[in-house]
């Protein structure tokens, strides 16, 4: 970071080290819960603007966008700015477009207001994350990614929650205005902790602008593919086969040029290191399980229970509250345990939470769900800690920058993937199981139509005439067996789900120890 040293400290961190991470931890959160905060609220923001559920998505499109493309940017900005100028800049930023968005007169400017929202906010998250390696001494630092992990985990966590209750109490607007005090804050507490430092103009000379280029329209147009390719039909639309040709051929380019530059935007060759790349997977498996479950958890209570945004955060805020139990014994125990092996038991009880939902009914609501969100809240705070140590723990000092990037960013990534994966095959899986269960009836019609007869006395014993007996009868045969597709559907995401997180708990028990590390060099420029 530019005039920062990036060397491992070994002194006791100081009073104004403390406040730097904390302060850029609260901004994290802050950019982290913003992601999730408006999705309890998206039906009343879309009212509010006129806008349709499709064009309504991209008021959540248009953050994780400018988000990720920020993110591999931080490093360069830092080096050229220095971290309390750009810290500052950005969390200046986040306020005003905050601000902004809770002032939006349409679609399209909410759409421009909450891109300037992730843009800004996208720095804060990666920036933590440095800080508590070039601040804090081998012994605090689990104590400073636990801390991270609370930005990570359960900001997204409880986003839902606390956006639902702000919505059904005052109104949506409430949701941006929550950013000021804790802005504020932000601010104060970075300009206090970190020192000040001039521009460094001699990084505009060697400045990646193809890297810049490819990486923000691969990335981009990577994010847009994988938010809307279900709504959009996937590759039977035009718009997605454009925007992934044009994606993946930004992105060849933006490696080729990353790997034969010298000063790179990203240093790539930090996959060459076996035990890092496996942790970058680790992290991609985290952000799909993460992001996953928030997406399809407050689906699967809406389509099938028809909760409100209120009662869907009363449910997922068991998937957050209980990391504040276990979170603060994390840093103690990655002193006595291999991290390893902690990485490996988080993911193995992240993945037990999914298998709990497996076998879920019509009678499977809030309450059965809470069980499996505690045990997946337990199990969570085990995974992000010990893994961020075990991801850093061979690195050198100058390698800090590109690894907060690439572990970053494939979160992120991780969690477009995660949505993805599981909004498609919830489409058709249940198209696939409503066929299965009208032709099964078929193949029993005397149960059929005795179910049907029984619906239609009912109607009539209501007050209902025959006819319009028998169409409601019918209606509602279909909607059961609608119902009942969906939750197949949904047992099978949470199975896959399991499968994938199985799989990186034990790849994780394959990790090799790091070899010990030389002793730190004289400060470097990154």
């Amino acid at each position: 970071m530019a005039g920062d040293a990036l060397v491992r400290p070994t002194a006791e961190p100081s009073r104004r080290d403390w406040i730097a991470v904390m302060s850029a931890m609260l901004g994290a959160f802050m950019a982290v819960l913003d992601i999730q905060i408006t999705n309890s609220s998206l039906k009343d923001i879309q009212g509010a603007l006129s806008a349709t559920l499709e064009e309504g998505s991209w008021i959540s499109t248009s953050y994780l966008v400018a988000e990720i493309i920020m993110i591999p940017l931080t490093a360069w900005l830092v080096q050229l700015l220095s971290a309390r100028r750009l810290a500052v800049w950005v969390s200046v930023g986040f306020l005003i477009s905050s601000l902004l968005c809770s002032m939006a007169w349409s679609l399209e400017s909410m759409i421009v207001f909450r891109a300037l929202q992730g843009f800004t906010g996208g720095a804060l998250i990666p920036l933590a994350f440095t800080l508590i390696l070039i601040k804090l001494p081998e012994h605090h630092r689990a104590k400073g990614m636990a801390m991270f992990a609370v930005t990570a985990t359960f900001a997204p966590a409880i986003g839902p929650t606390l956006g639902g209750w702000l919505t059904e109490q005052m109104s949506w607007h409430y949701i941006f205005y929550l950013n000021v005090p804790p802005g504020l804050l932000v601010m104060a507490m970075l300009a206090h902790g970190l020192d000040r430092k001039p521009v460094d103009w001699e990084v505009i000379k060697r400045v990646d602008l193809i890297g810049i280029l490819t990486m923000a329209v691969g990335l981009g147009l990577l994010e847009v593919v994988l938010e809307e390719g279900n709504r959009e039909d996937w590759f039977g639309s035009s718009f997605i086969v454009r925007l992934t040709v044009i994606s993946v051929v930004a992105l060849v380019f933006f490696v080729i040029s990353q790997l034969l530059r010298r000063h790179p935007l990203v240093n790539l060759r930090l996959l060459h290191n076996p035990r890092f790349a496996l942790a970058c997977f680790a992290y991609l498996v985290l952000g799909m399980g993460l992001m996953g479950s928030i997406y399809v958890l407050p689906l699967y209570m809406t389509q099938i229970h028809n909760y409100n945004a209120l009662e869907i955060g009363e449910v997922l805020m068991w998937m957050g509250l209980p990391q504040l139990l276990v979170l603060p014994l994390v840093p103690k125990l990655t002193h006595k345990i291999d991290p390893r092996y902690l990485v490996s038991f988080g993911f193995l009880v992240f993945a037990i939470s999914c298998f709990m939902n497996v076998n879920m009914n019509a009678d499977y609501a809030g309450p059965q769900l809470i069980q499996s969100l505690i045990v997946r809240a337990l199990g969570q705070p085990f995974i992000m800690v010990p893994l961020s140590l075990v991801a850093t723990a061979s690195l050198t000092p100058d390698e800090i920058p590109s690894s907060s990037t690439l572990l970053n960013v494939l979160r992120n990534l991780g969690g477009a993937f995660g949505i993805a994966i599981i909004a498609t095959p919830i489409d058709n899986d249940t198209r696939t199981h409503v066929s299965q269960i009208g032709s099964t009836l078929a193949a029993t019609s005397i149960e059929g139509q005795a179910y049907l007869m029984q619906l239609a006395q009912n109607m009539m014993a209501q007050g209902a005439g025959p006819e319009q007996a028998q169409l409601q009868a019918r209606a509602m045969l279909s909607n059961t067996i609608s119902r009942e597709a969906a939750i197949m559907a949904y047992n099978q995401v949470f199975y896959v789900m399991g499968i994938f997180l199985l799989v990186a708990s034990a790849l994780m028990l394959l990790l090799k120890q790091p070899a010990p590390r030389a002793p730190d060099a004289e400060p470097v420029e990154a």
